[in-house]
């Protein structure tokens, strides 16, 4: 498949991968072959041979390498990549492998997290395979998303900018939740690999400021329906690293996934905004505190936004979850007074330059983001506003709006981090 046929991870490369893990603090989800010397007759996959897998793991143990997770396959659902596995075969497989995980690791405090299917999201697959596998042995359930289609498609831009089209993918992230929910299974769901553009994205589209719309919506996304990781692909390869191929420097969705990192907590709050289809906006009690708020806006239009965050006005509701649709905030027209004209907000904008959609440069508030001398990040500082004034949201901009001192009880609780 794709002109690949054999190859071998030595052992010595395996020890180099996990000090490089180590020193950059790095966690390891580790995919392991789940198709190597396994029989197929008349075109159906029978069992797997797990015994390379269980020498690889046992080995991984006693040179006292961190493994946080064991995936078995990549891309073998329902239609699959090339191939593809029964859910009810696939599920004996998984189960297997359970088996090894709890018998090489046991008496050890915390044990790596059992990771599948890692494929392409099928609703009758998945529910069979989780049917089939029953419950206490998955412990995450993983999809891959790259809803654009193949990166040599020239209508990349156009789908990344449209509301409509980016809303297609709430389908496939409320249809996990449902059979997650309505299966035995306690497991929890991540995105396990998302490129968006598949074949290795789309030079100056993937790598882009203009993709930072696309990937940003996918994270609030995400995480609207609890999905607790996000992978990305990748941190550099083909057209869509957050890493330049050449020059190791930062893509525009490095900057992108700093500042989310940064600013957007683990709880994650509604949104509501009326007749502004394409302005999506996500919002989550502020990272790292137990008092603050923040909002993304995404504008995918091409005319400013002018809005108010009514942060005060449903102090009640409860957080989002699962994509549930109970609303925690308003945005209002900028006619409105704001509920706390005392407070101030942080205001974080990115833009490309001239509005090149297809530079690799971003601008935070008007500058561009660079390394510093020292090759380190730079600061990426707010500027202050008066939160009686309205938020204004440029075209094909987006923002992050913090308000350190919203004060919202449900936030209370969030931990710091």
């Amino acid at each position: 498949m794709f002109g690949f046929r054999e190859g071998c991870l030595s052992m010595e490369r395996w020890i180099a991968l996990n000090t490089l893990f180590s020193k950059t603090g790095s966690l390891a989800v580790f995919g392991l072959n789940a198709l190597i010397n396994r029989p197929q007759v008349g075109g159906v996959w029978g069992p797997w041979d797990s015994s390379n897998a269980r020498d690889f793991i046992k080995f991984t143990i006693d040179q006292d390498i961190q493994v946080d997770a064991w995936e078995l396959g990549n891309e073998l659902t329902a239609n699959g990549v090339g191939t593809s596995i029964s859910a009810e075969q696939y599920a004996r497989d998984v189960m297997e492998l359970r088996l090894i995980i709890d018998s090489l690791y046991e008496g050890f405090t915390r044990r790596p997290l059992l990771v599948a299917p890692d494929g392409f999201f099928n609703p009758q697959w998945f529910t069979r395979f989780l049917n089939a596998s029953g419950p206490g042995v998955v412990d995450v359930v993983t999809r891959h998303i790259y809803n654009l289609g193949p990166g040599v498609s020239n209508d990349l831009v156009e789908k990344i900018l449209n509301s409509t089209y980016l809303d297609n993918e709430l389908g496939h992230f409320r249809a996990v939740q449902e059979i997650l929910q309505t299966s035995a299974t306690s497991a929890s769901a991540w995105v396990g690999e998302a490129g968006g553009a598949y074949n290795s994205g789309h030079h100056l589209v993937t790598d882009a400021f203009v993709f930072s719309f696309w990937y940003l919506d996918q994270l609030g996304m995400a995480a609207s329906f609890n999905n607790k990781v996000y992978c990305r692909q990748s941190l550099i390869g083909g057209n869509y690293g957050l890493l330049n191929t050449t020059s190791y420097k930062p893509n525009p969705d490095m900057y992108s996934a700093l500042l989310w990192k940064r600013l957007m907590g683990t709880k994650v709050l509604g949104t509501t905004l009326k007749g502004y289809p394409q302005l999506r906006t996500y919002t989550h009690c502020q990272q790292g505190s137990t008092d603050g708020v923040t909002m993304m806006l995404i504008n995918l239009s091409n005319s400013t936004v002018n809005v108010i965050a009514n942060l005060l006005s449903h102090p009640k509701n409860k957080p989002l979850s699962h994509g549930e649709k109970k609303l925690k905030y308003q945005l209002i027209p900028k006619t409105s007074k704001g509920s706390r004209p005392d407070l101030v907000r942080f205001e974080y904008h990115l833009s490309a330059p001239q509005q090149d959609l297809h530079s690799q440069t971003t601008l935070l508030n008007g500058v561009p983001l660079e390394l510093t001398s020292t090759g380190d990040f730079p600061s990426m500082d707010p500027v202050v506003k008066e939160n009686s004034s309205p938020v204004s949201i440029p075209p094909l901009s987006i923002v992050f709006v913090v308000l350190s001192d919203a004060k919202v009880s449900i936030c209370s609780t969030q931990q710091r981090g």
